[in-house]
């Protein structure tokens, strides 16, 4: 049983393939990201979507220029991982939402040679749509709520 609505009530197939599917995309966008596969990271999110990253530090724009933003900073962190859970989906037609808890786990090298590993956590809170492509995501805000330095 699942609530769109405020209503419990058995899933069809159909909201079944698209929930399988958005996961599968949330999933594509971690792996992009590790991987710095910009290629992947465009089956993600519409060419015209927008996305904050202001709540980490990060910038806040169209698509195309944090795409480039990413591709600049992200190879500083020698080390990267990005986790999600507990993934929150609403489905309405051709447009969904979505909210799902983020674990990101990153090293920055340090002065020293060695290296500065910090944990993040937080959310993705998402707006996709439904393309021809597949599901993708139109808008994305990372909402921060902790940050772990270690030496």
């Amino acid at each position: 049983m699942a609530s769109r609505d405020g209503i419990d009530r058995p899933l069809d197939a159909g909201e079944i393939a698209d929930r399988i599917a958005i996961h599968d995309l949330l999933v594509r966008y971690c792996r992009a990201i590790d991987t710095l596969d910009w290629t992947l990271l465009d089956r993600v999110f519409t060419p015209d979507a927008t996305i904050d990253y202001t709540s980490s530090g990060g910038i806040a724009g169209a698509y195309p220029a944090v795409r480039a933003w990413l591709q600049q900073v992200l190879p500083g962190f020698p080390m990267r991982q990005h986790l999600i859970a507990n993934e929150e989906v609403s489905i309405d037609g051709d447009r969904a939402t979505s909210r799902a808890y983020l674990f990101n786990p990153m090293a920055r090298a340090d002065a020293d040679g060695g290296s500065k590993l910090f944990f993040v956590g937080g959310a993705y809170v998402d707006e996709l749509v439904r393309t021809p492509q597949g599901w993708r995501i139109r808008r994305r805000v990372e909402q921060q709520s902790w940050v772990d330095v270690r030496p």
